[in-house]
């Protein structure tokens, strides 16, 4: 169920028009790769899975901030009316790519941490289940670097040219998203500081399945 879930969502996700949609979709998908880590009843699972959520906590909530600063400045999340937004909005488009990024669990930050974990979980469990899954992460990025380049590069949408508010994100914005960024790169090259402090509450739920 777990791996439906994860190809199941991540191809409806390649069918979505809207930029929220395709954020929660994607949610769905990363869900079932937590799924599975659980039930894998390993340690490498467990801490797997945990370390995901909290990944996917950060990522998915400043995806879904970035979003809502495109909507709030052309009120439509219709990914046909976005393209070429760097040109007018080049910090926003760094943020977005960052975010963009770490949620296909590119090395170096904390979605790949915990999805990795998951896995190789899954894999020492069931080796097919695992190359199923593992399937989610190529179309993850299928869906991902395609609604990034299609918002972000390009000559800026004719729906755009004209508007009145193509700024950048303004100083509130920059630091709601810095919090996020920082945690993510930090959990990413220093994963230890979670798995660390898990560790404990892992082992002594598992003696108690035993």
């Amino acid at each position: 169920m777990g791996t439906l879930a994860i190809i199941y969502a991540s191809l409806t996700t390649l069918r979505q028009i809207d930029l929220k949609r395709i954020i929660a979709y994607s949610s769905v998908s990363h869900m079932g790769v937590v799924m599975l880590a659980i039930f894998s009843l390993s340690i490498i699972g467990l801490e797997g899975s945990i370390f995901l959520q909290i990944a996917h906590g950060l990522v998915s909530s400043a995806l879904f901030i970035i979003v809502t600063i495109l909507y709030d400045r052309h009120h439509t999340r219709i990914v046909k009316y976005y393209r070429g937004v760097a040109v007018t909005m080049p910090l926003f488009a760094t943020f977005f790519l960052v975010f963009t990024l770490a949620n296909i669990a590119v090395p170096l930050s904390c979605n790949f941490i915990g999805e990795f974990l998951s896995l190789l979980a899954t894999y020492q469990v069931n080796s097919f289940i695992g190359i199923l899954a593992s399937s989610g992460m190529v179309l993850s990025a299928c869906y991902a670097l395609f609604l990034y380049n299609r918002v972000c590069f390009g000559s800026i949408s004719s729906y755009l040219v004209n508007s009145s508010d193509n700024r950048d994100i303004n100083r509130r914005e920059f630091f709601v998203l810095l919090p996020l960024i920082f945690f993510t790169l930090f959990l990413g090259f220093f994963p230890t500081f979670l798995l660390d402090s898990t560790y404990p509450s892992i082992l002594f739920i598992l003696s108690h399945l035993a």
